[in-house]
This record gives C-alpha cells, sequence and structure tokens, in this order.
C-alpha cells in the first residue's frame, strides 16, 4: 500500500497506468497550476517589455543616474530569467496534458512504473520519480 504522504512511496503494485478518473483528477491539478503559471508569465512578459507606457513614470524626473539605470537593467533581466523559466514550466505542463490524453500520464520514462501519486500532485509535471530522478542525477 502507497502512503500519500511520501513522494518517495512505491505506486501501486500490478498497475500499469493510472484510471480514467485518477487521470481526471490529476487533469484538474495541472489545469490549475497552468492558469496560475500563464498568469504569473504575463505578469513577468509586462515587466520585461514595458518601455514607458503612460503611467506614473513619466512624471518622475528625466535624469537618472547610471545606478539607477543599472538597477533598473538588473531587474529587467532577473524578470526575463524567471518569464523564460515560467514559459518552460508552462511548456511541461502542456506536455503533462497530452499524456494525460493519451494516457501515459504518471509513467516514470526510465523504468516504465507508476510514479506514486503524491509525488505527481506535487510535481504534476514529473516524468521520473523521486528514485529514478535520484539516479540520473547520480550519473
Amino acid at each position: 500500500m502507497t502512503d500519500d504522504k511520501n513522494p518517495k512511496a512505491a505506486a501501486p503494485v500490478g498497475k500499469t497506468r493510472y484510471s480514467d478518473e485518477e487521470l481526471e483528477e490529476f487533469r484538474g491539478i495541472v489545469m490549475e497550476k497552468l492558469e496560475a503559471a500563464k498568469k504569473e508569465y504575463n505578469t513577468l512578459r509586462k515587466v520585461v517589455m514595458h518601455n514607458g507606457s503612460n503611467d506614473i513614470e513619466d512624471t518622475t524626473p528625466s535624469f537618472k543616474t547610471v545606478e539607477d539605470d543599472g538597477a533598473y537593467q538588473l531587474s529587467k533581466e532577473e524578470a526575463s530569467q524567471l518569464a523564460q523559466r515560467q514559459y518552460k514550466f508552462i511548456q511541461n505542463l502542456e506536455a503533462a496534458l497530452v499524456r494525460i490524453e493519451n494516457k501515459t500520464y504518471g509513467i516514470d520514462r526510465l523504468t516504465g512504473e507508476l510514479i506514486p501519486k503524491e509525488r505527481l500532485r506535487l510535481v504534476p509535471h514529473a516524468t521520473l520519480s523521486v528514485a529514478s530522478k535520484e539516479k540520473l542525477t547520480k550519473k
């Protein structure tokens, strides 16, 4: 029997895939995370793409020090990196939805065994169990 509190717990023995009901549960989790990720991504894109719209920045003095400009550029670069990571996360979540449609969701790509439900609830785009991921990182 699996321990739903431990992401390292073994997956159900004898099962080759999750049931349609279980896949629907995971679809809900993935969709919820996908919606939140897209909102975050759009916010980050606005920060990166901001190029002097008509907001309160129009009223700031037109002279800026080199430090101000440098801090602004650094902030913009950090937002750009975060946006790139968020975009990759969105792609991974969308790939998880495809696997749900194909009924291959939750199958460890290394071992072919089921990834424990608790891991999928925590990391819904996972394609490896914790044990498989640890094996890969050791190599």
